[in-house]
């Protein structure tokens, strides 16, 4: 799950970090009522989406005064922002951030991640902060540093030091760096974090280490340990059909191809994708139903599936187990009763119950296409929206 920078920086806050004094509103008038508590002249104006590339899309705004900060947010509020992370539809700016302005003498780059493949916590730095990570790792790889840290409680100094040796801080500067590391790993692990982002991190002209700006996202598996930080959820900043599936417990991502997927198991699910490109096409969507979905919960994904209008044909791919091959013919003669099916649909069934499943089908009165095995599934369905 994301959250704006806002609230980012409002829980490194709690964990010790050092961010710029702000205020966050829903209109302008709130924003510059609240601004007027700030203790500063100039203020730096930030649009609050879920995605990167602000600035160079218009949405981080430095004005002089109060006068300018009501200028810039009514141009700002509702402007859609179109950034590489966006697509060419943009983001419609729905809330807006500003905060006191800090004099700069030097920016960083600070993230954290989890590593899968060490099963470790990884820290990257770079004394290049303040533009895209991927262009300097493209052209300047040099200047970056990934320090990997074992699991465990506390992060040591050594860890910190080595982490931070980028940055060529000194004295007390270095000490605050090696402070903010600490505030940093205690947050990522006490909150299931997955991924923290820190970019610029400035040393200030007075020797100050301040987190300029702040992602943060946290893995949605461990979101029921975290009921504070699911709150922090905005649904504007997600696709409304993502929404809808997790309502009702789908595993669903939208992409971008013409060939609808429903399959039960993530790695199934993606061998599927993978042959639908063998074949020339896209996939329209990754969607898991999971393994013991009901008929209500196969007819919500089929709708989900429909309401997508690039979607040429639909794939049905199940592999019974705990999944009933008969449910899911039921789930989908349900859906067929109250949207119509339109497009090409193509079921391969195999494993429990498949032929008291493929009996329902093919009574259901509807046009489908049976498939032996799911090479046969791509092929037909490829050759069904041609």
């Amino acid at each position: 799950m994301n959250i704006h920078e806002h609230q980012a920086k409002q829980i490194l806050k709690k964990y010790g970090a050092v961010v710029p004094e702000g205020v966050f509103a829903f209109t302008v008038d709130e924003l510059i009522e609240k601004a007027k508590s700030l203790k500063t002249e100039k203020f730096v104006l930030k649009a609050q989406i879920h995605a990167g590339g602000r600035g160079k899309a218009g949405g981080i705004k430095i004005v002089n005064n109060i006068k300018e900060l009501t200028i810039a947010s009514k141009e700002l509020l509702g402007k859609k922002l179109v950034t590489p992370q966006t697509g060419p539809e943009g983001r419609e700016v729905k809330r807006l951030y500003a905060e006191e302005s800090s004099s700069i003498e030097k920016e960083f780059y600070l993230s954290c991640l989890v590593d899968r493949s060490s099963s470790k916590i990884a820290f990257i730095s770079s004394d290049q902060g303040g533009m895209d990570i991927e262009e300097v790792a493209r052209n300047n790889p040099g200047k970056i540093i990934t320090t990997k840290i074992n699991l465990s409680e506390d992060i040591s100094n050594n860890d910190c030091e080595e982490i931070i040796k980028i940055f060529n801080l000194k004295d007390n500067s270095k000490l605050e760096a090696i402070s903010l590391i600490k505030s940093i790993y205690k947050m990522f692990l006490s909150t299931d974090a997955s991924l923290v982002e820190i970019n610029p991190l400035i040393l200030t002209q007075d020797k100050k280490i301040i987190c300029l700006d702040a992602k943060i996202n946290f893995d949605d598996n461990s979101l029921f340990r975290h009921p504070e930080i699911f709150e922090l959820r905005d649904l504007n900043e997600e696709d409304p059909t993502e929404v809808e599936a997790s309502k009702h417990g789908l595993s669903y991502i939208k992409l971008d191809g013409n060939i609808g997927c429903m399959v039960n198991g993530a790695g199934l699910a993606m061998a599927t994708m993978d042959i639908i490109k063998l074949y020339g096409e896209e996939p329209a969507n990754f969607l898991d139903v999971g393994g013991g979905a009901s008929k209500e919960k196969v007819s919500a994904a089929l709708k989900i599936i429909l309401s997508d209008k690039n979607v040429k044909g639909i794939l049905i791919n199940i592999f019974g187990g705990i999944m009933r091959c008969d449910v899911l013919a039921l789930g989908v003669v349900e859906a067929a009763k109250e949207i119509k099916i339109n497009v090409p649909l193509v079921v391969r069934l195999a494993g429990t119950n498949f032929l008291e499943g493929k009996k329902i089908l093919d009574n259901s009165g509807l046009k489908l296409i049976s498939a032996e095995n799911l090479d046969d599934a791509a092929k037909k369905i490829v050759e069904a929206i041609k």
